[in-house]
Parts: structure tokens; C-alpha cells; sequence
């Protein structure tokens, strides 16, 4: 039995968010250090100290937003410890991931320099859980005041003399968890308190963005709409994709049973409950959707592998990573009219990373795959879209097989699709219903794997790769896809 799908190619329903192809870089394990900064003295090839192998894959991806410094460490970053002289910068020591020594050299002017590598708007994570007041205040003057303070002038001291654009900036992060342990209640007249003094000077206008929910914490979603709702831009969530138990053993990211693949999937999938039932309480207080909710924590969490420090988070990536990427942006672009931002954990070198590195060895991920693929949805307009899928069944449970999701762009529409089933094929109907135009002019491209680990390596790093797709049939408004198992592509008409 086949799969059926509608695209009302006339019924516009928002635009998608850019920024919800946005990427996390934590100082954790080595995703800052050994995976975008070498240092000015490295052999490798760098643009002073930056990798450009890395900023060259990523700025393929057309990355709108990067999150820094943190997670966890951003409320134990105290930002003036990384400006300045490098040789001159306090070390400190990295407490939440490893216990290895930072030693500040990658900061703010880095980070800066970074992004504008790259292309992208930066996303700063301020310090409530062991900061001040003044220290998050002087930290935005720092970075975009132009005119004549302490904060500017010594900015100016240190290499940087015009001040920088920053839109996005999050007064805190889990200060339910790492953040400080705090009770909703608290940390709301904590957000009043630090967002008064994250200033706007000049044209700069920040979008600021409260630390909201782990999970499903309804009641501190309550909680921060209800006491400083009117005070914020965006509101955080964060959820990971975990097939096993946190504590006891999160799952291997290679060594997967047929049970964790569903487990995987099905979890996956639990993104979507979570959005719901957090837009609605968002809702009651902000009918309008001004305030955006901003995912900046999502991804895969396994085990780490074999051998490698515990802190440091370092995880392979295979077809079911690819394929959980995918069923989170159908879902985040279902929900486009609240979900603005989503920060996949991480970009490099750690969780559900695009690239992993090895000295000098670089390789794409099959995640990073499907972020390329998907670009086309950037800013694009959303399509209505009717999937009936069959279920996809194991030991007594289902999910849906198949999810669909469709944008119009520059004259083209995007098609994109998401196959979870591990073991068997299947057909997909779609009814592209008020276009014009022939279908006549159709290009895909698949991801796809025979093994439900499948990744790429070191020695063998195209292993998963998209490749070509056409095998598909037109019949006048009708497309037909023969779709393998665990696959993930794009339509492009």
C-alpha cells in the first residue's frame, strides 16, 4: 500500500525560518579547540587560527545563526577572561565537560571573527548562574557601543575598533539544571533583572532570549510567560533524542539494535508533542506569536565512543542521525509560526556534530548531508501539505512511515521526505495540486544507507552521501517515488 501525500501548491502558510538551520559551538570537548581554532602558530591551513577547511564545509550549508559559548559553560564563562592579549588570559578550568584546562584564547573577538567568516549572525549565551549584572550589561557595551565608555575604548584597546551587530542574545541556559538549579519562579525575577541592562545602544537591537524548558516542564513555561512574558523575544527549549536511559546508558551510536533504531525514531518524533503542548501555553500569554520559540538544544545523545573522554561528548554519525535531522525540521517548519530558531548540539566534534576531525583529517557526517540538502527551505514559503502515511510497525507499536514536507522558493518548490522504516521500501502518491506549470522538470537527491549503522570514517569518508534520485514516474499532477528504506531526500520542480 502506497503512501499519500496533497501539496496545495497555492495555499502559502508562512515563511520558514532561516535560523532554524542554526548550529551550537560549545567549549566542550573539541569543538571549539581542534575543530574550528588550531591557533595562529598551527601548520594546518587557517586563517589566523581558524580552520578554513572547517568554514569552507560549513559555509556550503549556508549557516544563518551560531550559539556560543554554551550550554553549560556559558554560566561559568566569565567573558573579560577571553579578551586581550592570549598570552595574558586567565585559564581556567572547564568543570562541566572533562575537567581540562581552558585557556581562554578562543573569545569574544574569535568568535566574532568567526562568524563573520562565515556569514552568519552570532547567538551569545550571557552568564546568570555565576555572573553579575554588570559583568552581562558591560558585555553587550563591549561587543556594540560605538561611541566613548570603558567597555568601547577597551575593545578598541584590544584590535576592534568598530563595534559588531548582534541581534541574538540569551540571558542564561537550563538555570533549571547546570544554570543554577533554579525554580521558575526565581529565574523569572532573575530574567527581569539581567534583560533590563542588556541594552540597546545605537541601531543595534537585540532579541533577547529567556531560558525556557527542559523537556516537557510545562509549568516553567507557565511560569516565564506569565512573570516576564512581555519582557522577552524568544523563549528556549531544549529536548534530545535518546533511545536509551540518561543515566544508565544512553545507546550506541554504532552498535544500535533493531529495537533502537524505532526507539530513535519514535523519540524523534516526540519533538512535535513537546512544541504543541509548549505553544499553547505560549499562546495564552502571547496570542500573537510575537515571542519565538527557539530550540537551541536538539540532537542526538549516545554514548560516547569507545576510548574517548566521557566529557568530551564525541559520537559518531550515521543514517539514523541523518534521518532524525530530518524529522526535526519537518517538524520545526510545521510549527513555523512559532518556532523562529533551532540550534542543532553540536556542530563539531561533539553530540550530533556535522564534522568530525582528526588533526588534519576532516569528514563530512550524514547529518551535515541533510542540512545541505534542506537549505533550499531557508526564508522560503511554507506549502500546505496533507500526508496520509501508513505505520511504520515494531513489537506492537508504529509511528508513520513517511513525512513530507514542501516550500516554494524563487519559481521552484521543494519537496523534502523522510523514509524511517529500517527494512522495507516503500511507494509514495503525491498530488502537487494548483501548479501551473508541467511536472515535467524534476531533479532529486537521496540519502540513503543498506545498514542502518552506516557512516562515514576517516579512510572511507563518502561512505554516506547523497547521490542522484530518479526513481520516480510523472503521471500530469502526480509523482510517484519509490522510496528505499531509511532514506532522506529532496524533490526540486
Amino acid at each position: 500500500m502506497s503512501q499519500k501525500v496533497i501539496i496545495n501548491s497555492d495555499i502559502h502558510k508562512g515563511t520558514i525560518n532561516k535560523n532554524i538551520y542554526g548550529h551550537f559551538a560549545e567549549h566542550l570537548g573539541r569543538c571549539i579547540y581542534e575543530g574550528f581554532w588550531v591557533g595562529e602558530d598551527s601548520e594546518m591551513d587557517h586563517t589566523n587560527g581558524i580552520r578554513n577547511d572547517v568554514v569552507a564545509a560549513l559555509k556550503n550549508l549556508n549557516i544563518p545563526v551560531l550559539r556560543w559559548p554554551g550550554g553549560c559553560f556559558a554560566d561559568e564563562y566569565h567573558w573579560k577572561d577571553g579578551v586581550g592579549p592570549r598570552a595574558d588570559r586567565k585559564r581556567m578550568v572547564n568543570t562541566h565537560w572533562g575537567g581540562v584546562v581552558e585557556n581562554n584564547h578562543f573569545g569574544t573577538h574569535e568568535f566574532m571573527m568567526l562568524c563573520e567568516m562565515l556569514e552568519t549572525e552570532p547567538y551569545i549565551c550571557g552568564n546568570v548562574g555565576s555572573g553579575t549584572v554588570q559583568e552581562m550589561s558591560e558585555w553587550v557595551e563591549y561587543m556594540t557601543f560605538d561611541g566613548e565608555s570603558p567597555m568601547a575604548n577597551w575593545r578598541k584597546e584590544n584590535g576592534r575598533d568598530k563595534a559588531w551587530p548582534l541581534t541574538y542574545f540569551g540571558v542564561g541556559n537550563e538555570n533549571w539544571g547546570c544554570g543554577g538549579n533554579m525554580r521558575p519562579e526565581f529565574y523569572a525575577d532573575l530574567y527581569r533583572q539581567f534583560q533590563t541592562y542588556v541594552r540597546n545602544y545605537g541601531d543595534n537591537k537585540i532579541f533577547k532570549i529567556a531560558g525556557g524548558a527542559n523537556v516537557d516542564d510545562y509549568n516553567w513555561t507557565e511560569v516565564l510567560m506569565r512573570e516576564a512574558g512581555w519582557l522577552m523575544d524568544g523563549l528556549s527549549l531544549h529536548y534530545y533524542t535518546i533511545p536509551g536511559d540518561f543515566f544508565k546508558g544512553k545507546g550506541s551510536a554504532l552498535d544500535s539494535r533493531e529495537s533502537e533504531w524505532y526507539i530513535t525514531m519514535k523519540k524523534a518524533l516526540h519533538m512535535d508533542e513537546l512544541i504543541t503542548k509548549h505553544s499553547l501555553i505560549m499562546d495564552k500569554y502571547d496570542p500573537d506569536k510575537r515571542v519565538g520559540m527557539i530550540v537551541d538544544e536538539w540532537g542526538t545523545w549516545f554514548d560516547v565512543e569507545p576510548g574517548t573522554n566521557p566529557g568530551f561528548l564525541y559520537q559518531q554519525n550515521t543514517i539514523r542521525d541523518a534521518l532524525v535531522a530530518g524529522l526535526h525540521f519537518h517538524i520545526f517548519q510545521k510549527h513555523n509560526e512559532r518556532v523562529q530558531m533551532a540550534n542543532i548540539a553540536q556542530t563539531v566534534n561533539v553530540l550530533q556534530a556535522m564534522i568530525l576531525t582528526e588533526g588534519e583529517k576532516m569528514i563530512l557526517t550524514p547529518t551535515y548531508h541533510v542540512f545541505e540538502m534542506f537549505k533550499v527551505h531557508q526564508d522560503a514559503t511554507k506549502l500546505d501539505v496533507d500526508v496520509a502515511s501508513n505505520p511504520y510497525e515494531w513489537q506492537g507499536e508504529n509511528i508513520p512511515a513517511v513525512s513530507v514536507q514542501a516550500s516554494t522558493k524563487e519559481d521552484h518548490i521543494h519537496i523534502s521526505f523522510c523514509h524511517v522504516d529500517h527494512q522495507n521500501p516503500t511507494t509514495v502518491q503525491i498530488d502537487v495540486r494548483g501548479y501551473e506549470e508541467k511536472l515535467d522538470q524534476i531533479t532529486g537527491r537521496i540519502l540513503t544507507a543498506g545498514e542502518t549503522n552506516a557512516h562515514n570514517t576517516f579512510e572511507n569518508p563518502d561512505q554516506v552521501k547523497p547521490v542522484a534520485y530518479e526513481d520516480f514516474t510523472v503521471n500530469g499532477t502526480q509523482i510517484e517515488l519509490r522510496l528505499p528504506p531509511m532514506a532522506v531526500g529532496v524533490l526540486t520542480i
